[in-house]
């Protein structure tokens, strides 16, 4: 597993280019919106939009927002749901669910639950994953995945439009990652 592969395994997932216009993130290809892609400098048509610039735009936006590579080096299994999570949910969702977590699982750890992913939340990941190992990074897993779809659910209660979008979202996010 490397930070490409995880990058072009959410690109699969994500697909070309989409349109659909029940959808609140309109027009997409490889998962990125038109807004995303105008934000990082993409000024052409969606539907034309280059796989290497989506690649790009996932590597600054999601990865090195979320600091993955600092987790990648503890974890790679969690480094891979955070990314996940940030592209289907946005960066500083997916970073209050590993602060939420890890503040369940360490009871000392008392994280500010802020969504940046900065060096007190890497300390305590790291004494997280050196005290429960292998089977803890499941545990923490399985726990961000929860919230994932908590968050699912109750979305689609605020936005009942997004019903129709909930058995994906969970296949493709949560029964898959």
């Amino acid at each position: 597993m490397s930070k490409n592969s995880i990058i072009e395994e959410i690109v699969r997932k994500e697909g070309g280019f989409v349109n659909d216009k029940k959808d609140s993130g309109g027009a997409t290809k490889y998962g990125i919106t038109k807004a995303v892609a105008r934000k990082y400098g993409y000024t052409g048509a969606m539907r034309n939009l280059a796989l290497k610039t989506a690649k790009e735009i996932y590597s600054k936006r999601y990865w090195d927002k979320m600091n993955l590579d600092s987790i990648f080096a503890i974890s790679p299994s969690v480094a891979k749901e955070l990314m996940d999570t940030g592209v289907n949910m946005g960066t500083g969702r997916a970073g209050k669910f590993l602060q939420q977590s890890l503040n369940a699982l360490l009871p000392k750890a008392k994280l500010k639950v802020d969504g940046a992913i900065g060096q007190r939340t890497l300390l305590q990941l790291k004494v997280f994953i050196n005290k429960r190992g292998m089977r803890g990074q499941e545990v923490l897993r399985v726990m961000l995945n929860s919230l994932q779809c908590t968050f699912y659910i109750r979305l689609t209660e605020r936005r009942p439009k997004d019903k129709r979008f909930i058995f994906g979202w969970v296949s493709n996010r949560v029964l898959s990652s």
